[in-house]
């Protein structure tokens, strides 16, 4: 139809980090006959597509972000054929599938990098970032490595070092070089081929550095224990002029495969401030579809905070730009971690009924917290490099029963299974009226019901102390959202506008009414008020 919206904008997308999804072997690992097993579950829930954390060959030294090969399926996960099969049977079912594009760096153990290294004279010596020594023999520059250390390894059979934003088993690719950027935009061909939705791009700001490859400004500003790659101010190693060039190239190979009737989205994962993030959707939004939009991650979880984020978030949008929104991913803390049980109820209604498409990660629908690894058993390369700040606690195993293995695995698990799988698993949720699950499905129910929510416009409501209020409005349909992110109760005046609304949903069994234009906000309710039906 002219002029009807893309797919994504009215869709919730959930991330499944496919190692701790569902095992279907006994291995303890998740795989995709696994994820098939389970996608009946995500129709139940309510979400629109499914992205894939990276499911490529790889010698898993930082769990499929080192890819050895693009266009192949690591036999961790399965086979081609396992993966044309989950794709058929996903969108049987209406969902999308989207892939996690690794683009910035390969594995060692690519076959590129195997020739780029073997001679200074090798035809694909450029498709990696080699520098000389510095005078003294040290790295090139003072680049710090997202791991801590330098972003530099020495190869001492070609007498250079190469880059590596992240491990050095992680080395740059070189977008600068025209047959390499060829190669990598053939691989999102060879998936779009398949049938594949489209693609989250992994550190997309990241692709392209500096030409010259000058020092890092030292960040005054630096933390100890904040991380060493904060030590400097990322400025000539990441967000460069040119990568939103190579951001249009991927759109464009995306348009090439929309010609069937399915289009295809990209979005992109960066860590900027919001002036930055908003030039990837570049010039006349020929950038990516939707620069993933972190700002309920960053945030502090504070009603004047976040009213203040979302309405400057929303007020830089370009024209034309699809908001989105994320409350967590495979990085960072669980949102029940982050803002404890009791809010994240609240979070669950801030996430569904902003404007813009919605992230989920798996697991957040019931409540997940990060679980703690004992000593010797973490795996995250990030945590063995720099304690403390490793990632295994967010990526453990999906519970879908209170049985042994959680229903995950009737083998030994990868990573251990959150203590409290007895009773916060997808079985006793699924039939418990006040759970977190049911809530959620409650949610996207509406959500997709409901236009105003997925669709409709946003616009702030004044609101005092711990609540934060908006509309959301598409047509004749108004709905205010009240969210109270405090422990105590407080009292809202209703708006003119919205006098006669009663709830349509609430985080409690037995939510607050309006009387006479003001209603008390119990502690930690979060409502959606609308008109009588």
């Amino acid at each position: 139809m002219a002029g009807a919206r893309p797919w994504w904008e009215a869709a919730t997308i959930y991330q499944i980090y496919p190692r701790s999804f569902q095992d279907s072997d006994g291995d303890g690992i998740g795989d995709l006959r696994g994820i098939v097993a389970r996608l009946d579950y995500l129709v139940e829930l309510g979400v629109d597509a499914l992205w894939l954390s990276p499911i490529f060959p790889s010698p898993m030294v930082d769990f499929g972000y080192d890819v050895a090969d693009y266009c192949d399926i690591d036999p961790r996960f399965g086979t081609l054929a396992d993966f044309d099969a989950l794709l058929a049977a996903a969108h049987a079912r209406g969902l999308r599938v989207l892939l996690d594009f690794v683009p910035n760096h390969s594995s060692d153990q690519h076959p590129w990098f195997v020739e780029s290294r073997r001679d200074r004279a090798s035809p694909k010596r450029d498709w990696y970032l080699w520098r000389d020594a510095a005078p003294d023999g040290g790295p090139p520059n003072n680049w710090i490595s997202d791991f801590g250390g330098p972003a530099w390894e020495w190869d001492a059979a070609t007498g250079q070092y190469y880059s590596h934003a992240f491990l050095k088993e992680q080395p740059d690719l070189n977008w600068r070089n025209p047959a390499l950027r060829a190669a990598m935009l053939d691989v999102l061909r060879f998936w779009f081929a398949r049938g594949v939705d489209g693609f989250r791009i992994d550190v997309l700001w990241h692709m392209i550095k500096h030409a010259d490859f000058p020092d890092n400004p030292v960040n005054p500003a630096y933390i100890p224990g904040s991380g060493e790659k904060n030590r400097v101010l990322q400025l000539h190693s990441t967000d460069q002029p040119e990568v939103h060039a190579i951001a249009a190239e991927m759109r464009a190979v995306a348009e090439e495969y929309a010609a069937d009737g399915r289009e295809r989205v990209l979005i992109g994962e960066i860590y900027l401030p919001v002036e930055r993030l908003m030039t990837y959707y570049g010039v006349e939004q020929r950038g990516v579809h939707l620069p993933f939009n972190f700002q309920l991650i960053e945030a502090g979880w504070d009603a004047a905070d976040l009213a203040y984020r979302i309405a400057e978030y929303e007020a830089a949008l370009p024209p034309g730009g699809w908001p989105n929104w994320v409350l967590g991913n495979h990085d960072r803390a669980r949102v029940a971690t982050r803002v404890g049980e009791a809010q994240a109820r609240a979070a669950a209604v801030l996430l569904l009924t902003l404007r813009g498409t919605p992230t989920l990660y798996y697991g957040d629908e019931l409540g997940l917290s990060d679980v703690a690894i004992p000593p010797g058993k973490a795996v995250d390369p990030q945590e063995l490099r720099e304690p403390g700040r490793g990632r295994d606690p967010v990526r453990t195993p999906m519970p879908w029963d209170g049985g042994a293995g959680a229903g995950f695995t009737t083998g030994r698990p990868w990573l251990p299974l959150n203590p409290d799988r007895a009773t916060r698993n997808v079985a006793a949720q699924r039939g418990d009226g006040g759970s977190l699950l049911t809530l959620y499905r409650r949610l996207l129910a509406l959500r997709r019901a409901t236009p105003a929510l997925s669709v409709g416009s946003w616009h702030p409501v004044v609101a005092e102390g711990t609540l934060l209020a908006y509309e959301r409005r598409e047509g004749d349909t108004r709905l205010l959202v009240v969210l109270n992110l405090g422990a105590m109760p407080l009292r809202m005046t209703v708006p003119e506008w919205a006098a006669g609304f009663g709830p349509l949903l609430s985080t409690h069994v037995e939510p607050a009414v309006p009387i006479d234009g003001t209603f008390d906000v119990r502690g930690n309710e979060a409502m959606i008020l609308g008109a009588a039906a």
